[in-house]
């Protein structure tokens, strides 16, 4: 009988702190990254370091909120778990999932020696960023590369760096959104809200398409659910840059001067993130409040949702093809 072919599947995210100790140096990590904070050193080192301790306290009482830890990672074995599985329905190869993190751990120097002892005959790197930014993918791939290079892990290899389009995406944010419109019966007085993690907007003007690839999703939602009512928004700013908008906090307070109900979905997060349990949970579920919005529902990220799945599933096997 032949030997399977290996596969490694690499999922590349964003990583978060572990513990309330984590917190700092997991923000120097970002701040130090060259795609978040472009300085040359010994400057970037020095912005890294006085942003992570500035922010840290900060930081620290949102993470308190929840379980005083990032549940990113917990949410990334599932989603790897779950691939695996749909990857290894069928036998004609082998598929190995591993998790690679870009500011937090596992890391990617680490990831790259477990690989390397898996000894696969090929490698697809997947985007868990459905929308490409070089802040976020664009930068994870970068650190893979260096630190492939510098394990001598030489395998052919593809890369599958956004899918803010494909079809098992877009489904499943179709599905979880009319799950909850059944509950309510009526959009009528509903606006929905599409809010994605925002970018300084002089990374967009330099050429970047997370924007573009973010509308792109939300129009073929829309186009699936049909309902008018519905705006793009951004959150999730820091720092004293022009971020993109519109923001999620204005379009809050515009839904309430315009007495509209309002469904929150986070377009750019396929798992739950501080951003999502903190921010849109409980920041602007008050916000919502305060400002008149009589119904605040905010869908779920999508997660282990099967179409989701089945997604990364197809986008895996097509790469090499």
């Amino acid at each position: 009988m032949d030997k399977k072919e290996k596969v490694a599947v690499i999922l590349l995210n964003l990583g978060g702190p572990d513990s309330l100790k984590a917190v700092k140096p997991f923000l120097f990590n970002l701040f130090y990254d060259p795609a978040i904070i472009a300085l040359n050193n010994p400057w970037r080192w020095v912005a890294a370091k006085i942003l992570s301790r500035k922010r840290a306290p900060i930081a620290r009482e949102i993470y308190k909120k929840i379980g005083n830890k990032s549940p990113i990672l917990d949410q990334t074995k599932a989603q790897a778990t779950a691939l695996e599985n749909a990857l290894n329905a069928e036998d004609e190869s082998e598929y190995c999932c591993f998790i690679s993190m870009r500011y937090w751990h596992p890391f990617s120097c680490d990831v790259v020696k477990n690989v390397k002892k898996y000894a696969p005959d090929r490698m697809v790197l997947l985007s868990l960023y459905p929308h490409y930014s070089i802040t976020t993918i664009g930068s994870s791939l970068i650190d893979w590369a260096k630190n492939a290079q510098k394990s001598g892990l030489d395998v052919p290899y593809r890369v599958v760096r956004d899918y803010p389009e494909d079809m098992g995406f877009i489904e499943a944010h179709v599905h979880m959104i009319q799950e909850e419109i059944k509950k309510i019966g009526s959009l009528d007085d509903y606006r929905i809200l599409y809010s994605a993690h925002g970018l300084p907007e002089k990374v967009i003007e330099a050429g970047d398409p997370y924007r573009q690839h973010t509308e792109n999703t939300c129009r073929h939602i829309q186009e699936k659910l049909g309902h008018p009512d519905h705006a793009v928004c951004f959150q999730s700013r820091v720092g004293p840059l022009k971020w993109i908008e519109p923001y999620t906090d204005d379009e809050i307070r515009r839904a309430g001067e315009e007495a509209k109900s309002l469904i929150i979905v986070p377009i750019s997060f396929v798992s739950e993130h501080s951003e999502t349990l903190v921010e849109l949970d409980m920041d602007y579920r008050e916000i919502a409040k305060e400002s008149g919005v009589k119904n605040y529902i905010r869908i779920g990220a999508i997660g282990c949702h099967p179409a989701y799945i089945s997604t990364l599933a197809k986008l895996t096997k097509a790469a090499f093809k």
